[in-house]
């Protein structure tokens, strides 16, 4: 198997990787931010855990509903973009062939080179090449709106489970504490993981996590304790 081959995989896979440690460390945030800000309330072992587990099941419909909405707009868009296409190349051949090899021109290739690179293609597949090299669209990277959905849906979950976890084994009075620490642990680590993923410093991209994280958490166990004190 080919370099190349193999480098096309990993980038695949990184974008995959990518996806969903964001979508668990929106599980985590987002949770143990609920967590927090419940338990800073002074409500009860049971209703804490209530608000967390609420929180995971409706985080994670609201993340597949939302990414499902989006890649299908997105699959909406790429599918006319490929209707017009194919119309161009029904209607006009020789001037979107003429198109085609301009754009390996632009790539580098001598015009000679180019027109008989467009011309093979074409005489393959014309839709194919069209669609790949002058619209950007790959069958690998393609919109697919349910895989999305459901990706971001177990991701977001399998996120908002740790501090549940945590709140879970926690006793009533340390829950918070608990709580806030373990999901600052795991975010570091899923920032860690994306930065290396995306070839970013590692350190970087746990400081930026852990701090926006922690900042959730503050705020929303500052406004907990302001109903406490309230009710």
């Amino acid at each position: 198997m080919s370099r190349m081959h193999l480098e096309r995989h990993r980038m695949q896979r990184i974008g995959w990787l990518r996806a969903a440690v964001l979508g668990a460390n929106d599980g985590i945030v987002s949770t143990a931010s609920l967590i927090i800000g419940v338990a800073s309330a002074h409500a009860t072992h049971g209703a804490v855990l209530v608000a967390g587990g609420a929180g995971l099941v409706a985080g994670a419909m609201s993340m597949a509903a939302g990414e499902y909405v989006s890649v299908s707009s997105q699959a909406d868009t790429e599918q006319a973009e490929i209707a017009r296409e194919r119309q161009e190349l029904a209607s006009d051949g020789v001037h979107e062939e003429a198109e085609l090899a301009g754009i390996y021109v632009q790539r580098g290739l001598d015009p000679a080179l180019a027109r008989q690179v467009a011309v093979q293609l074409m005489a393959k597949d014309a839709l194919a090449a069209h669609t790949r090299d002058e619209l950007g669209i790959y069958e690998s990277t393609s919109a697919k709106p349910l895989q999305a959905a459901l990706a971001s849906a177990l991701s977001f979950a399998i996120g908002a489970a740790l501090p549940l976890l945590g709140a879970l084994l926690s006793p009533s009075r340390q829950l918070a504490l608990i709580v806030a620490a373990a999901s600052l642990f795991f975010l570091a680590a899923l920032g860690g993981l994306a930065a290396y993923t995306g070839g970013a410093g590692i350190a970087r991209g746990v400081l930026r996590v852990t701090f926006w994280g922690a900042l959730a958490m503050a705020i929303t166990a500052g406004v907990g304790m302001l109903f406490g004190a309230a009710g």
